[in-house]
């Protein structure tokens, strides 16, 4: 009994410290991160486009390394160039102010950095327009829940996949998901959205993309694996999460990110 007792009492003085423990963690190659998600709003042009390059880090590391120095571009099925600068030097940050958006067009993104080329091919898919939104109470675990819905039409003629988003105005990270329509095709269809502190008078805005079966297939893995990051799909994804850009230079140095077109239609809305 006396060793028993003993073993709980280290335990606890264990649990108890407050020094902080740093781990000796093996710190792999940094790898290119791509953030070419292009987003066509409904009711403007499009052509202000930017593109994000970020590296992999160590752990502990307090910052993210930008990438600077590389070319970005992206071309469609013309040839038509639309090129991609970092404006703010350091920022890792390419902007386009040129680009043309157009619905089924497929485009070609490409970087080369570091002596090393990268492509991706994807097509701009369309977006329904949400519809409308409708607000219910329910009963829930800890008493009653307001439910916000949001809806849209589903285009009946093809398979789609679409990814949704809710920004709550009192959290600081949105919150994301994917559907399908494989149980819905040609009907309405509606995303929903609940907080256990929601109440009257909180703006919300729901996001609403198209967008293709293995980009719906990437982000569930990615919202799967990363616990849905408090919300946040877009930190650095996992390593063994590979998107659709490829290293035509050595396949083997595969980057991290994804390259993805889409309109995205948004729609406010204040609790009732």
């Amino acid at each position: 009994m006396k060793k028993y007792i003993s073993l709980l009492l280290i335990a606890f003085l264990t649990w108890s410290c407050e020094d902080p423990i740093t781990l000796d963690l093996d710190t792999a190659a940094p790898k290119l991160v791509v953030d070419a998600t292009i987003l066509w709003e409904k009711g403007t042009l499009g052509n202000e486009q930017k593109i994000r390059l970020t590296t992999t880090t160590g752990y502990y590391a307090p910052d993210v390394p930008t990438v600077s120095g590389a070319t970005v571009v992206i071309t469609n099925s013309s040839n038509t160039v639309f090129p991609f600068v970092e404006v703010v030097p350091n920022s890792g940050e390419y902007v386009c102010t040129t680009f043309v958006p157009v619905i089924n067009e497929v485009y070609t993104l490409t970087v080369v950095y570091s002596g090393e080329t990268y492509r991706a091919t994807a097509p701009l898919l369309a977006t329904p327009e949400i519809d409308s939104v409708s607000q219910t109470t329910v009963q829930g675990f800890g008493g009653e829940e307001i439910q916000v819905k949001f809806f849209y039409q589903d285009n009946g003629n093809e398979d789609n996949f679409y990814f949704v988003g809710v920004q709550n105005a009192q959290l600081a990270i949105p919150e994301f998901g994917v559907i399908s329509d494989e149980f819905f095709q040609g009907n309405q269809m509606f995303g929903f959205y609940t907080q256990e502190d929601l109440v009257a008078g909180v703006p919300l805005r729901f996001r609403l993309q198209g967008i293709t079966e293995r980009y719906f297939n990437y982000m569930n893995q990615l919202l799967n694996i990363a616990g849905n990051q408090n919300g946040s799909p877009f930190a650095t994804p996992p390593a063994t999460l590979r998107g659709n850009i490829v290293n035509q230079t050595n396949e083997a140095n595969f980057p991290l990110g994804y390259f993805h077109l889409s309109e995205v239609d948004y729609r406010d809305y204040i609790v009732e």
